[in-house]
């Protein structure tokens, strides 16, 4: 059996890691994917790359990989390439990353790329919680009735139903399915790495900017001031050298991240859905300052949620300061690591198995 799995992302790059789990995943149960990504090539996931789209941190204008605006031209040939790849790879399933649910933006491509796949399998594969923009909820539900048959909901109705961000969301009951939240199975790692570590991280780094710099500011104020607190600052971050200070180690990333989650005292990161799931899956102490530029208000909802759950601390963006991050690291310092099983990590062996029974 085949799948084609469109991903677009944007700003950062969570959006494909998610999308590349849950294809490999499909691997494993036999599936032959082939995921097609519109937004820049990251190096170590294998993908069909088209031509790369980026965005402005308004997400209102679509940017080529020279930086500029797109036109019309543009948008012509890069539908005509996607379309021409689909065709190639006889699929049995298309699965489309979100869509009618965000990326309005792709229309000029997703709609002819839905229209061709209608005599197939037609799956949303969605994260668990949206932006909420609820007037366009039903130009979305008109999208999904016409062209899609289930939707994939990554997450855990225990902790986010799919009403809390889409106020529609009992009209989809019976296409509707939830998976749990896909994360990879940890890499193995040096067993000690960044043990006894206060470990600050942003993703890819386009916007943790204040983050990092409240984060250093605030050590001297915790009662973990004398550990070591490694800063990881992202691939997009700019002039990392000026972070550096006595007892922060400042890099970009590290391949071993995953680990280092699993071993530090704690966590201190944004909350985006796969730093979320990659927290949780380590059982580590955290603290969350979700991002909530732009009119954001994804990932602050996902971390209340978890908070209320007792799950983690966390600090609202607009109350970020030394002083609250410091209260905030004191006392996730003191709570107990979460409980194994407290949310369900299974979504992407989940997703693979009900693609799988549905096209049997």
């Amino acid at each position: 059996m085949k799948v084609f799995f469109y991903v677009q992302h944007l700003l950062g790059i969570g959006h494909l890691k998610r999308a590349a789990t849950i294809a490999q995943a499909l691997r494993e149960v036999g599936f032959e994917v082939t995921l097609a990504s519109g937004g820049a090539p990251v190096e170590g996931i294998p993908v069909l790359q088209l031509p790369p789209l980026a965005s402005d941190a308004s997400f209102r204008k679509l940017l080529d990989e020279g930086g500029q605006p797109i036109d019309e031209a543009w948008k012509a040939r890069r539908r005509d390439y996607l379309l021409e790849a689909y065709r190639k790879s006889r699929a049995d399933a298309l699965i489309v990353e979100l869509f009618p649910f965000g990326r309005r933006q792709m229309r000029f491509e997703l709609i002819p790329l839905l229209e061709e796949a209608r005599s197939r399998l037609v799956v949303c594969s969605a994260r668990d919680i949206l932006q909420p923009k609820y007037e366009r909820e039903e130009e979305a539900l008109e999208h999904f009735q016409r062209h899609f048959d289930r939707l994939l909901v990554h997450g855990d109705p225990r902790v986010a139903t799919f009403e809390r961000s889409f106020s529609r969301a009992r009209r989809l009951e019976g296409s509707l399915h939830y998976t749990g939240y896909v994360v990879q199975e940890p890499a193995a790692g040096a067993a000690d790495a960044g043990a006894g570590e206060v470990l600050v991280s942003v993703g890819g780094g386009a916007v943790g900017r204040r983050l990092v710099e409240t984060a250093i500011r605030a050590r001297p104020l915790t009662g973990l001031g004398n550990r070591t607190w490694r800063i990881l600052a992202g691939v997009n971050a700019r002039e990392v050298e000026t972070l550096r200070v006595d007892g922060v180690i400042v890099e970009r990333t590290r391949s071993d991240f995953v680990q280092r989650l699993r071993n530090c005292v704690l966590s201190v990161s944004q909350a985006g859905y796969n730093t979320v799931v990659e927290t949780l899956q380590a059982r580590a102490r955290a603290v969350f300052v979700p991002f909530a530029g732009s009119r954001e208000i994804e990932q602050t909802l996902r971390a209340r949620l978890l908070a209320e759950r007792g799950l983690v601390s966390m600090v609202e963006e607009e109350a970020l300061s030394p002083a609250t991050l410091a209260a905030a690291i004191d006392r996730a310092a003191a709570a107990p690591r979460p409980l194994a099983g407290a949310v369900d990590l299974g979504g992407a062996r989940q997703s693979a198995e009900l693609v799988r029974a549905w096209l049997a």
